[in-house]
């Protein structure tokens, strides 16, 4: 969606990330932003890019201040997973492994329970760190997306 005060997609993606890199997260890479078509039942088309991010806090930390950014740019968490929504930013994966922990603020699980199935993360994922290996299967972001992108046989 459009926001009021940064405009199209592409821009809100340069202002979630100038508002990741302060304070104690630093933007080490950023991906080009690609256009996806949209999963559930949405018309519209989604911007998506990846970064990685460099900081000293545990993942559920870090996925309070993304949901605080989130909050920033005018999303409302209302329990409709596929609404509409202006930015929504998600922790894929973290160089500690994995993680699982629950609180007040929902459930953090890294890596991501289904990166391992979505292009629209993978494609930019690969761009800044295809080296990356997803902790619970050991394969790199790199041979994930090329599971999703390999022609397979037509069965009869």
């Amino acid at each position: 969606m459009r926001h009021v005060r940064h405009g199209a997609p592409r821009q809100v993606l340069a202002a979630a990330l100038d508002a990741l890199d302060h304070g104690k997260l630093h933007v080490i890479a950023a991906s080009r932003v690609i256009e996806t078509a949209p999963l559930g039942h949405a018309r519209r088309r989604y911007a998506n890019a990846a970064a990685v991010v460099r900081c000293k806090r545990d993942p559920d930390v870090v996925l309070r201040k993304l949901h605080k950014i989130e909050h920033r740019f005018g999303r409302r968490r209302r329990g409709r997973p596929w609404g509409a929504r202006v930015l929504d930013l998600d922790l894929v994966l973290w160089n500690g492994g994995a993680w699982a922990s629950s609180g007040e603020h929902g459930n953090c699980l890294v890596p991501h329970p289904a990166f391992r199935t979505r292009r629209f993360v993978l494609d930019p994922a690969v761009e800044i760190a295809g080296h990356w290996r997803d902790p619970l299967t050991g394969l790199s972001l790199r041979h994930l997306a090329a599971r999703l992108t390999r022609p397979r046989p037509i069965r009869n």
